[in-house]
């Protein structure tokens, strides 16, 4: 290569920002072998790899050793869960922007380009997520994140492309570059210095739907979020709890409603908190009903355990002024009514309803 065009591939990659691609595995030395050569793989040049190991119990840190010398390892001492491992490995990483990445996602090449020219270009976003289709059919957006994130009224998060179970076929209906209220925490781009100074993710949450708590802090403070269609990922999904799992449906009806404690005005929550135990136990007598009794357990100790939560806060703040901000992504009406009363399983019918 001529001495001109390798000044210049240097002077590139040193005025690209930096970025470190974060990976957190716990036992799955599997979806490594199967998925990291696609992020090794990346194009962008100023990019740092690290995998954090959440106390792994598999072969994964000596297979990350041997086969792949140029990812960074972190090694936890234990299983800190989603948000615990990442907070813990975030802060032994310097760059200007961190990428949040399952394992079990598989990446294209110039995946990380379009996400850091549309913050470079818009310094208002705080985080920002890729399309996300599904790794089995890749016609179909993924149930995690979709073409990005929103949540109704009730606190029930929907997205672009998918609501509740149902994921519509990609025809490029949402490959516009549009404000979300959450970016999936499967492959989540966020400035360092806002993660930092958000506090990170809560850890009470351990994992799941920690993603939509950090974005609605992340919009309180005044920043946005956006889906970035123009970047593609494919999404395995349930690589660490499978879909259905108890632990899994415990951790989601818990989260979902600490969340709401913590954000919404206290008199939007004292309306609110009725209709959503209601429709809790609605859903958990229906599973007992089938046959899934460990899931009406599960749905029953998520609430014990919110009211747990409540008390010892011993008061929740008023939140009042902070909930007058106009926030986006924010649905003000009901996908339970219009999924399962009235029948609708695409977004755009729901969010632009024809008159």
């Amino acid at each position: 290569m001529p001495k001109y065009l390798i000044g210049f591939a240097y002077f590139w990659s040193m005025a690209e920002p930096r970025v470190a691609i974060v990976i957190l595995n716990w036992n799955g030395r599997a979806y490594l072998e199967k998925f990291l050569p696609s992020v090794v793989a990346s194009s962008y040049s100023n990019k740092e790899i690290i995998v954090a190991d959440n106390g792994s119990t598999d072969d994964s840190r000596t297979f990350l050793i041997e086969r792949f010398p140029q990812v960074r390892l972190i090694a936890l001492n234990q299983n800190f869960g989603f948000s615990g491992g990442y907070n813990r490995a975030v802060k032994q990483v310097s760059a200007e922007y961190l990428i949040l990445l399952n394992s079990d996602v598989e990446v294209t090449p110039g995946w990380i380009e379009p996400l850091i020219d549309l913050m470079v270009k818009d310094q208002t976003i705080g985080a920002c997520q890729p399309k996300m289709l599904s790794y089995t059919d890749r016609s179909r957006f993924e149930y995690a994140g979709a073409a990005g994130g929103w949540l109704d009224s009730l606190g029930y998060p929907f997205a672009r492309g998918r609501i509740f179970e149902h994921c519509e076929t990609d025809h490029g209906q949402y490959d516009d570059a549009a404000p979300i209220f959450w970016a999936s925490g499967a492959a989540l781009l966020v400035r360092a210095e806002l993660y930092a100074q958000s506090g990170g993710l809560d850890e009470y949450f351990f994992a799941h739907q920690e993603e939509i708590d950090f974005c609605w802090r992340l919009q309180l403070q005044g920043n946005r979020i956006y889906a970035c269609p123009q970047s593609v990922v494919y999404h395995l999904g349930g690589g660490t709890l499978k879909r259905g799992d108890e632990r899994k449906v415990f951790l989601n009806y818990r989260n979902n409603l600490v969340m709401l404690a913590k954000h919404l005005p206290r008199w939007q929550l004292v309306g609110k908190l009725p209709v959503r135990f209601a429709l809790d136990n609605a859903s958990a007598w229906k599973l007992l009903l089938s046959g899934k009794a460990s899931f009406f357990w599960a749905i029953f100790r998520a609430h014990m355990a919110f009211l747990g939560w409540c008390i010892r806060q011993k008061y929740l703040p008023d939140r009042t002024r902070l909930g007058k901000r106009q926030l986006e992504g924010w649905y003000r009406g009901s996908i339970v009514w219009k999924h399962f009363i009235g029948g609708l399983n695409n977004f755009q019918e729901i969010i632009n309803p024809k008159k």
